[in-house]
């Protein structure tokens, strides 16, 4: 296989390398939609940090946000739900397949 099949589709997006988003997007690449305080959790900071990462790829069209009230809460506050755009799941893929190039000593 050739280095240029090997890096057919790779683009490294300087939008998704920051830790967080590349986190962030690692995670909701693996599901539909992931309610806020699950990606919370798992990249571990706070509401604001998640809150500013998530607005860069809301900006950038790769990530969407929906709000939708709770199944098992009693209180009126809604839930925030984050998913990839189709554009972000291609973005992240290119960018995802960028790194491994990059691991491989190969040009992307």
């Amino acid at each position: 296989m050739s280095a240029d099949t090997r890096t057919r589709g790779a683009q490294f997006d300087d939008v998704i390398h920051a830790p967080v988003r590349l986190r962030v997007c690692g995670l909701l690449a693996a599901a539909e939609e992931v309610e806020f305080s699950v990606v919370r959790d798992a990249v571990d900071v706070s509401d604001a940090t998640l809150s500013k990462h998530v607005k860069v790829l809301v900006d950038a069209g790769y990530a969407a946000v929906r709000k939708a009230p709770s199944s098992v809460r009693t209180d009126a506050r809604l839930l925030t739900w984050l998913r990839l755009t189709p554009a972000g799941r291609r973005a992240f893929s290119a960018h995802v397949a960028a790194l491994r190039a990059i691991a491989q000593g190969l040009a992307p």
